[in-house]
């Protein structure tokens, strides 16, 4: 018997963001609001995070309205009607809703049903994880054009009397369109996990540990020594990877935009990685907070407002987090 040839879909040679939207917390909330119950103080926050204030969502405003608001914007200036999108994809941790995914939902706010839509769970490296996914479907013919989105809302998994994570964390969201291209515009990602090391950063409890009464409402929790170090010399080698991979060195790069995790860690990368004084990088840390996978749109979308020239050169993007996992690439900007 002779077994038909399936036709397989291919799709453009390149592909590129086409722009940025972003939304954050309504919240500010300084570091003197979070220093009592963690016996601490806004000098010494300042001094080993970087951070001055955060924002959070209130009550009211989930991770989904956040996640749709960015879209928005996104797609409005994109130049794709949303009825086109026909893939969306959300890096989150903190979807409190099992199912259906945030994605799905989102994708029917903004109009882009009946798009393939899904989640992924790859904390703070989720963002790169998520462009990597659209770029390759898109050039494999799977979808025309991608909304990608970092959502969290991280003020509902903190615990306020925790001194290892609970004052790093802020809410919000950034998205992206993303589409085919002349020119590369997403170089290849390298990325990667050691789940040997999962316990360093990740929640203190599990969702049947708290039906079952064993254990109080799960909140993140870190051991910031490892995930310091860990950043901070195994990710500059990551970064460097995936400036070889992109085919550039890094006197070619406009900008370093890395996950907004603690300002020590953006700092001493930029010396890892000897990067000129002409690269802009990003520090949106210090007045957003830690938003795990939203961080990285979000400060690409607050670099861009305060450095529009910067649209249309080349950025490195590196996120690392929970189950130490990690993804860098480069792109250009929209």
């Amino acid at each position: 018997m002779t077994v038909p040839t399936l036709t397989q879909a291919t799709g453009p040679a390149f592909t590129r963001i086409y722009s940025i939207g972003a939304a954050r917390g309504d919240l500010i909330v300084p570091n003197d609001d979070l220093v009592g119950p963690i016996d601490s103080s806004d000098e010494w926050i300042q001094q080993r995070t970087g951070i001055v204030t955060r924002t959070r969502a209130s009550s009211g405003v989930s991770a989904t309205d956040l996640a749709t608001a960015a879209a928005q914007e996104a797609i409005a200036k994109s130049g794709v009607e949303a009825s086109k999108i026909d893939l969306v994809l959300i890096a989150t941790i903190s979807n409190v809703q099992q199912t259906p995914s945030m994605a799905a939902v989102v994708a029917d706010n903004v109009g882009a049903n009946p798009a393939a839509a899904y989640d992924l769970n790859a904390a703070c490296a989720g963002y790169t994880y998520a462009i990597a996914q659209a770029d390759a479907l898109i050039r494999a013919g799977a979808g025309h054009y991608a909304l990608v989105i970092g959502a969290e809302k991280l003020s509902d998994v903190v615990d306020p009397t925790d001194r290892s994570i609970s004052f790093l964390l802020g809410d919000g969201a950034g998205a992206v369109v993303i589409g085919p291209s002349d020119a590369p515009g997403i170089s290849a990602t390298v990325w990667g996990s050691d789940g040997s090391k999962a316990d360093a950063v990740g929640m203190n409890a599990t969702l049947t540990d708290f039906r079952d009464g064993k254990a109080e409402w799960p909140t993140l929790r870190q051991e910031g020594q490892t995930v310091f170090r860990w950043a901070v010399w195994e990710m500059a080698k990551v970064a460097k990877e995936a400036i070889d991979a992109a085919g550039i060195t890094v006197d070619d790069l406009s900008a370093f935009i890395p996950h907004q995790a603690n300002m020590r860690i953006v700092n001493e990368f930029a010396k890892q990685l000897k990067l000129p004084e002409s690269v802009v990088i990003a520090r949106d840390i210090e007045s957003t907070g830690n938003t795990s996978a939203a961080s990285i749109p979000l400060a690409t979308h607050r670099l861009l407002q305060g450095h529009p020239e910067l649209s249309g050169t080349l950025a490195l993007q590196i996120g690392f987090g929970a189950g130490l996992v990690f993804g860098a690439q480069v792109v250009v900007l929209p």
